[in-house]
């Protein structure tokens, strides 16, 4: 093996090991879509019958659909584990606009 091979064996290893490294770190930091005008007020949902025990009521909300706000309706979820606690999503606004926070367990 001469000795430019292994520098540039080494330089593919050291880039496929800081791309693996990096890349769970971009995914959790995902940019937010931001928009001028914000969603319009909540709509109202009537609860259904919950389908069985344990079920917990995941309320609906306006999402984007690229040219609009549309309503997603709310609909009943199982957790996905003993006493964990929807957090729903929501609008939230800053300086550069309006971008959504999705809803997750906690």
């Amino acid at each position: 093996m001469t000795l430019g091979h292994f520098w540039k064996s080494t330089a593919a290893a050291l880039f496929v090991v800081v791309a693996i490294g990096t890349a769970p770190a971009s995914a959790a930091r995902r940019p937010h879509a931001y928009l001028r005008i914000g969603p319009p007020a909540p709509i109202v949902e009537a609860r259904v019958v919950a389908p069985g025990r344990n079920y917990v009521w995941v309320p609906g909300y306006y999402r984007w659909n690229g040219y609009d706000y549309v309503w997603a309706p709310g609909n009943w979820r199982r957790p996905p584990r003993a006493r964990a606690v929807w957090l729903p999503g929501h609008w939230a606004h800053e300086r550069r606009g309006w971008f959504f926070v999705q809803g997750r367990w906690r």
